[in-house]
């Protein structure tokens, strides 16, 4: 069944490829229910039922979010994704401006390009590992591909605890696994400035995962999506905004692990990656004073 749903879904993700064990001490700094989130959804990422849902990603998952963005879409430069090499993880890192982002990205890859794909969304625990109906909600819009979560912003400081597990899985799905593709915002959570060529200050712990990990990283920027699904769904037949994807080439990050392993190297890093972004941002609002002269 696992060799068949492999090549169905497009990826060689091995059926003995298993996620990280948290230690007792982590797990014991969480509640009851946030401790069975963490063991469920680590289940969901791990072997056959890994295999199952990425088929579902590619199969279901891409087709209606390409149903509900198809007049809208517009693709750029996915050729930098098609010739990544699908041996060694690719983390996309992109802006963020809507809860959909990813889900966005992720689907165009999927019925844009060939490669395997398997994929990881780092989240934040909160709604989506405390809660049996963020567990839902993973279910349905991610098909449980948020995983690892974090806990860092959770008023209960020990519970950052289970943060260091959750950091060495990144790593580890950042270094090895055919196929990964981890998609990660540098500024840690959505940017509800108008303006959509602003970022927000970029986090360090990006930087640290890259630094240790070593995958191949390629930038992402994306506007036009908007935070109100139904909206979203409508205005790909009503005139919606337009919705524009932009993949830069792969980023070279060499000269930063030349450097000494420091959180100041971390944030180089991180503050790096949101040039290579806003790089592509300027791109975008080129493309868009073209057009709008082109209708003069």
């Amino acid at each position: 069944m696992s060799q068949d749903l492999a090549a169905a879904g497009g990826t060689q993700l091995e059926v003995d490829e298993k996620p990280l064990v948290p230690t007792k001490e982590e797990l014991s700094v969480l509640s009851t229910t946030e401790a069975l989130g963490v063991r469920l959804v680590r289940r969901m990422n791990s072997g056959a039922w890994k295999l199952f849902w990425t088929f579902c990603q590619r199969h279901i998952g891409s087709l209606w979010i390409y149903l509900a963005t198809y007049n809208l879409m517009n693709v750029f430069g996915i050729e930098n994704v098609s010739s990544s090499d699908p041996a060694r993880p690719l983390v996309l890192v992109s802006n963020h401006r809507s809860f959909f982002d990813m889900y966005t990205i992720s689907s165009v890859i999927f019925r844009r390009t060939t490669r395997p794909v398997t994929l990881f969304f780092p989240v934040r625990a909160k709604f989506f590992y405390d809660n049996p109906i963020g567990w839902f909600v993973n279910l349905v819009m991610g098909w449980w591909a948020m995983y690892p979560p974090f806990f860092r912003e959770e008023k209960e400081a020990r519970k950052r605890q289970f943060d260091k597990f959750s950091v060495r899985e990144l790593i580890r799905i950042c270094s090895v696994g055919r196929g990964h593709v981890i998609g990660f915002h540098p500024e840690g959570k959505r940017n509800l400035d108008e303006d959509a060529y602003s970022f927000l200050p970029a986090q360090p712990g990006i930087g640290k995962v890259l630094y240790e990990a070593k995958p191949q990283v390629i930038p992402v920027f994306v506007t036009g999506l908007i935070n109100d699904l139904p909206r979203q769904v409508i205005g790909n037949w009503t005139g919606g905004q337009q919705v524009r994807i932009w993949f830069g080439e792969p980023i070279d990050l060499s000269s930063f692990h030349e450097k000494r392993d420091s959180i100041r190297t971390h944030k180089e890093m991180a503050d790096f990656l949101m040039e290579k972004i806003g790089v592509l941002g300027d791109k975008d609002k080129h493309w868009v004073e073209q057009g709008k002269n082109h209708e003069r």
